[in-house]
């Protein structure tokens, strides 16, 4: 059976930004900004993305196009007689479903929460209604699995297209609806009144603020920005490396994923330019957690002239960075059983919607009907274990995993991902790193989730 190809360059880097933007920019990544002092935070964060994001990346893209399968295959076909590398993959693609059986339930809510807006239903309401309207969202079990339900449909029919008339057709037009409602809502919010003093708090770093709590200050906020950059672009579960199968040797990869990073980026970065405006203008705390997204940005809307209308479009770019993720992440899961199971395309796309449903069911009824399992201690649910399962193990651990793999002798080698990379016109990757990239980055993300344990556990 021909393998599918991307038809354009540009297709790649939409595909592979899709999957790279989703709600780590727009939820997490504003209110971390605002916890940890704006600017100088920002500033951390986009050093953090270059020295540990970027080359991971590389890898993963490299993997694949050498590969030409998923992370699972491409390690068969790279690793040298008797390695049992493969074995590995199985683990990464494992980490793309654990994301899934979470990251659907969320954007069940996104995708509710335009509706929701879109018709008035949350529309002239109290700041108390609007409060209780996600509480109570949360508490219907109905509600929360049919909007689950929604997200993976979405993405099991774009996934159906195929990868040219599907997956690169509609991130193509999502991710230029992304850009285009960003800049009408940057407008709007850098206008209102007071809105300066946002921008300020955001792009003006104010250094005094990484030193006046003192060396643990400095090390929490610096852990912070690792992190963020580190889980923004969901590296370490392979979930990169299908795309990077999809194209051909015409480009070196250092290159490309300098684009894709740049727009991650500058998603992230421009919610932020939304965000911070306009809870300064209307004196809300930016830093005060997720609940930013579904409580206080609507009571917002809703003294705004015309909120509703900004209300819709916000949610709509919400919604759209989910679904691009689910997208993207599917059609990786999608490609994996095809070549395991030597399975048609419309086939594994059935089963794998199937599964996931089932599989997804624990989170969304994790704070209803099954919230009396807490399976982190008092007041976790579901999503808190998918999400730790995912976001402190598997991403740091698959990180170490693809550097060994590429770096290491007793892996792919060194000379094999140079050769790899750096097929193509543009951009070379930087030999002189390999010492970098081959000892001291390893040892970078695995005191990230050493620092994390203790944090979590044991202070």
């Amino acid at each position: 059976m021909e393998r599918e190809k991307l038809s354009s360059r540009l297709g790649f880097l939409l595909v592979s930004a899709g999957c790279a933007i989703g709600l780590g920019n727009i939820w997490r990544f504003p209110y971390i900004a605002g916890q940890y002092g704006g600017a100088a935070f920002v500033l951390l964060y986009l050093i953090f993305l270059v020295a540990l994001g970027l080359p991971i990346m590389t890898m993963e893209f490299s993997i694949g196009r050498a590969g030409e399968r998923d992370i699972a295959g491409s390690y068969r076909r790279l690793e040298k007689k008797g390695q049992k590398w493969h074995n590995l993959g199985y683990v990464h693609m494992l980490g793309c479903l654990v994301l899934l059986m979470f990251y659907t339930t969320v954007a069940g809510w996104c995708v509710y929460y335009f509706y929701s807006t879109l018709t008035g239903a949350l529309t002239n309401i109290s700041p108390e209604e609007v409060n209780n309207f996600f509480g109570n969202t949360l508490a219907d079990a109905k509600t929360v699995v049919f909007w689950m339900a929604v997200s993976i449909l979405f993405g099991v029919v774009v996934c159906l297209f195929g990868l040219r008339n599907g997956v690169e057709r509609a991130s193509k037009i999502m991710m230029s609806l992304l850009f285009i409602i960003l800049i009408v809502l940057i407008f709007r919010a850098v206008t209102l009144p007071g809105g300066v003093e946002g921008l300020k708090f955001y792009l003006i770093p104010d250094f005094a603020k990484l030193f006046s709590g003192g060396i643990s200050n400095l090390i929490n906020i610096s852990y912070a920005a690792l992190g963020q950059a580190f889980f923004t672009l969901s590296l370490g579960i392979g979930a990169m490396t299908i795309f990077g199968s999809y194209i051909e040797k015409d480009y070196s990869l250092t290159g490309e994923s300098v684009l894709v990073v740049i727009l991650d980026t500058l998603i992230a970065f421009s919610a932020g330019l939304v965000i911070f405006p306009t809870t300064f203008a209307f004196g809300v705390n930016p830093g005060q957690g997720p609940g930013l997204v579904f409580v206080t940005l609507p009571n917002i809307f809703n003294t705004m002239i015309g909120g509703r209308i900004w209300g819709t479009l916000f949610f709509l770019f919400v919604a759209m960075a989910a679904l691009t993720t689910i997208m993207a992440v599917l059609e990786n899961l999608i490609a994996f059983t095809m070549s395991e199971f030597k399975m048609k395309r419309k086939k594994a796309a059935i089963i794998m919607g199937v599964l996931l449903f089932v599989l997804s069911l624990p989170t969304a009824l994790g704070f209803n009907v099954l919230s009396h399992i807490q399976p982190l201690g008092e007041g976790s649910t579901f999503l808190d274990l998918f999400d730790f399962i995912v976001s402190n193990n598997m991403l740091p651990l698959g990180g170490i995993i693809i550097l060994v793999f590429c770096t290491q002798k007793f892996g792919w080698g060194w000379d094999n991902f140079i050769k790899e990379v750096d097929a193509g016109s543009g951009m070379k990757f930087p030999k002189a790193m390999r010492f970098y990239v081959s000892y001291i980055l390893p040892f970078i993300i695995l005191a990230i989730f050493i620092i994390d344990y203790i944090n979590r556990f044991f202070i």
